[in-house]
């Protein structure tokens, strides 16, 4: 197993960053794999409690378990743009970008296998081939993917500089007190509840541009755009002023009369250079069928 540390994912123990993505295997064997030199940083053994850095290498041969293979599977892909060193696809809501050791299918990386085979970036090692960046299960959108690794160092460098933009539609619950503004708040691992993130002293650097596009009684239709990357970084910021994402249960949000799955979010506008030129890619989509249906709901309320 292969792994590229990312930013979100700094100054994490080792032990703790491959129990959070290795789910069917003991923190207490991973720490004994580590100190059997089973685990290799930059090609270095470390120890267990070693504090990671973002572009850290880590190569993982268990012992312990088989490699497991992740399957190709025929699932349709909207392709938004696409050249012979990457393309940016458009995840549905409800799938994986890529599997885990308990999930294996029906995730985007099964599909990305299906059609483009070995001719997928594996920085990332098997389990996120061709896989840059990443979105919630239930937040749709634009992802690039590469098909080398020349061209998936080039997009990371571009997401590392901030250079590449990424943009975000919402409906949040309340009012968005200004009509556009900057959150910059820290956000790290919840103290208590470690399968999320919260505003926190101490957290990473993490910033959010929103401007308003439209409000309603007890809600407001948002654009954002991340100048950080963290983790839920968008669904965090806005839980923390009390304006939670449309049915986002895991960061407050109470359950609405109109039903959608988790978190009313979409990634959707991507600005990038190309690979291998100077060219400008803009890309734009839709507001997806969650997003129109809870507006028409809203508007309809008026």
């Amino acid at each position: 197993m292969k792994f590229l540390v990312e930013e979100n994912d700094e100054n994490i123990r080792l032990d703790s960053y491959l129990s959070n993505l290795i789910t069917d295997i003991s923190r207490s064997k991973l720490q004994n794999a580590i100190k059997n030199g089973d685990v290799l940083i930059n090609g270095e053994i470390k120890k267990p409690s070693h504090k990671l850095h973002e572009g850290d290498f880590i190569e993982f041969e268990p012992q312990i378990i088989e490699d497991i293979k992740i399957e190709p599977q025929n699932i349709p892909l909207e392709i938004v743009y696409e050249d012979d060193n990457m393309l940016v696809v458009n995840k549905p809501s409800g799938m994986l970008t890529h599997p885990t050791t308990i999930e294996r299918e029906n995730t985007l990386v099964n599909a990305l296998l299906y059609k483009y085979g070995n001719n997928l970036s594996d920085i990332n090692g098997e389990f996120r081939r061709g896989i840059l960046h990443r979105l919630d299960r239930n937040t749709s959108g634009l992802l690039m993917i590469a098909k080398n690794n020349k061209t998936h160092e080039f997009l990371a460098n571009q997401i590392k500089d901030k250079t590449a933009l990424r943009s975000y539609l919402a409906i949040v619950k309340g009012s968005v007190k200004d009509e556009k503004g900057v959150i910059n708040l820290p956000i790290g691992r919840h103290p208590t509840q470690p399968h999320k993130m919260a505003v926190i002293e101490g957290g990473k650097p993490s910033i959010t541009e929103y401007k308003v596009i439209e409000r309603f009684k007890n809600a407001t239709y948002i654009e954002l755009t991340l100048k950080t990357g963290r983790t839920h970084q968008i669904r965090v910021h806005m839980s923390y002023f009390r304006t939670p994402v449309f049915n986002d249960t895991l960061y407050g949000a109470r359950p609405e009369k109109i039903k959608t799955q988790e978190q009313v979010l979409q990634a959707y506008k991507l600005r990038f250079t190309k690979p291998n030129s100077n060219e400008i890619i803009n890309l734009e989509i839709e507001p997806d069928e969650k997003i129109q249906k809870v507006l028409k709901y809203l508007r309809s309320q008026k």
